[in-house]
C-alpha cells in the first residue's frame, strides 16, 4: 500500500497495488481523515476488481480541513489531483463530505464512463446487493431489514420487493421504523424523496437506529459505516438467514466468525457492491438497460461460482479474488477486506 501525500493541502491517497492499469475509490473530506480507514476502503475496491477479473487497484483519498477551510482544500486537491487522474494513478469517486459535482473538473481525463457515476452507479450497486442476497438464501417470502436506508436503500427495496420479499424494517441516521405487514415501495419512495433520513418519522413509531438489527428479519442489509456490525451486534443476528452489505466493510473479523458459526450467509461486500464497477467500466455506447442486464448476469454468475464453499461466501470470494491477483502480482497484499 503506497501513500501519496499532497503538497498544497492536507490530503493523501492510499493506493493499494503497484502495476495496476488504473486505481479508483472514494474521496472523502472531514476535519480529520485517517489513513487506516482509507487503506481499508482501498483494499475492498481492489478485491472488487480482482473478483471481476480486472487488473486494477483500489485507492482512497482523504482531505482533512476545518469546515471554514473546506472549499479551499478541495480546490487545492482538485488541482494537484488532475495529473494523477490523467495517468490513471487515482480516479476519484465522491464519498463522505464531497459531492459528485465537486469532482466534475476531473472528469475530462477520467477513462471511465463518468456519466454513469452517481445515481445510476448506486442503482447498479443496489442491484448487485440484491442479486447477492437472492443467490445466498433466496428472497421470495423472506422478511428484510435495511440498515442505513440512505445508503442504496431505495434501490435495494425495489429489488427485494420485486423478488417477493416483505420489507419489514428500515433505519436511517434518524432512527428505525418497522411494519410487520411490510412497507410498500411507493410509500418508502415518497417519504424518502420528501424527507431523506427523516422519512422514518413519516412511516411509524421511531426507535433507535441500531434497533433495526433486533427487528427479526430473515435478511439484513447493512453498511451505513465501516464495522457497523461488530461481534456483539452479530450475536443479535444469529437467527438471520443472511447479512448482506449495502455499504463497504460492514463486518469485523470477529463478527464474521460469529455469523459463520451460526450458519448466517455473508456475501462479500466487494461482490455485493460490484455493480457500479461494472457500470462505469465498459463501452459508453451501452444503454442503461444493457448495463443493468449485464450486472444481473455477471454478478449472478459470480455468486453461483462462490456457492457452497465450506468456509462461507465471504472467504470463498476472497479466495476467488486472490487467485486472480496472483496472476499479475508477485505477492498478495497483506490483509483481507474486513473492518478492523
Amino acid at each position: 500500500m503506497r501513500i501519496h501525500k499532497f503538497e498544497t493541502t492536507e490530503a493523501f491517497i492510499a493506493i493499494d497495488l503497484e502495476g495496476a492499469e488504473a486505481s479508483s475509490g472514494p474521496a472523502r473530506w472531514a476535519k480529520k481523515i485517517l489513513q487506516g480507514g482509507a487503506k481499508d476502503l482501498a483494499r475492498s475496491q481492489t478485491y472488487t476488481y480482482a473478483a471481476l477479473g480486472m487488473k486494477r487497484s483500489g485507492a482512497a483519498a482523504g482531505i482533512s480541513a476545518a469546515p471554514e477551510d473546506r472549499a479551499t482544500a478541495i480546490d487545492a486537491f482538485l488541482t494537484e489531483a488532475e495529473p494523477l487522474v490523467a495517468d490513471g494513478t487515482y480516479l476519484p469517486d465522491a464519498a463522505k463530505g464531497i459531492g459528485l459535482n465537486e469532482l466534475a473538473p476531473l472528469r475530462a481525463t477520467d477513462p471511465r464512463d463518468t456519466a454513469r457515476l452517481g445515481d445510476f452507479a448506486d442503482r447498479c450497486d443496489g442491484l448487485s446487493a440484491v442479486v447477492a442476497a437472492h443467490h445466498a438464501v433466496g428472497l421470495d417470502a423472506k422478511t428484510v431489514a435495511i440498515e442505513g436506508f440512505e445508503n442504496l436503500g431505495p434501490w435495494v427495496a425495489d429489488g427485494v420487493i420485486g423478488h417477493g420479499a416483505r420489507l419489514t424494517a428500515i433505519s436511517t441516521a434518524t432512527g428505525t421504523v418497522t411494519n410487520e405487514s411490510g412497507f410498500s415501495l411507493a410509500e418508502l419512495n415518497e417519504a424518502f424523496a420528501a424527507h431523506g433520513a427523516d422519512c422514518v418519522n413519516e412511516l411509524g413509531e421511531v426507535g433507535h437506529p441500531m434497533a433495526v438489527f433486533g427487528a427479526g428479519a430473515d435478511v439484513v442489509f447493512a453498511g451505513s459505516k465501516v464495522g457497523i456490525i461488530d461481534h456483539k451486534v452479530a450475536e443479535s443476528l444469529e437467527g438471520c438467514a443472511a447479512v448482506v452489505p449495502n455499504g463497504r466493510l460492514p463486518l469485523t473479523a470477529r463478527s464474521l466468525a460469529v455469523l459463520r458459526k451460526a450458519g448466517v450467509q455473508t456475501p462479500a461486500d466487494f461482490v455485493a457492491l460490484a455493480g457500479s464497477t461494472l457500470a462505469v467500466w465498459g463501452d459508453v455506447s451501452r444503454s442503461d438497460d444493457e448495463i443493468v442486464a449485464g450486472v444481473r448476469e455477471d454478478i449472478g454468475a459470480l455468486c453461483a461460482e462462490l456457492q457452497g464453499h465450506d468456509d462461507g461466501l465471504l472467504l470463498a470470494a476472497c479466495y476467488f479474488a486472490e487467485a486472480f491477483l496472483m496472476e499479475w502480482q508477485d505477492e498478495l497484499p497483506w490483509g483481507r477486506p474486513l473492518a478492523p
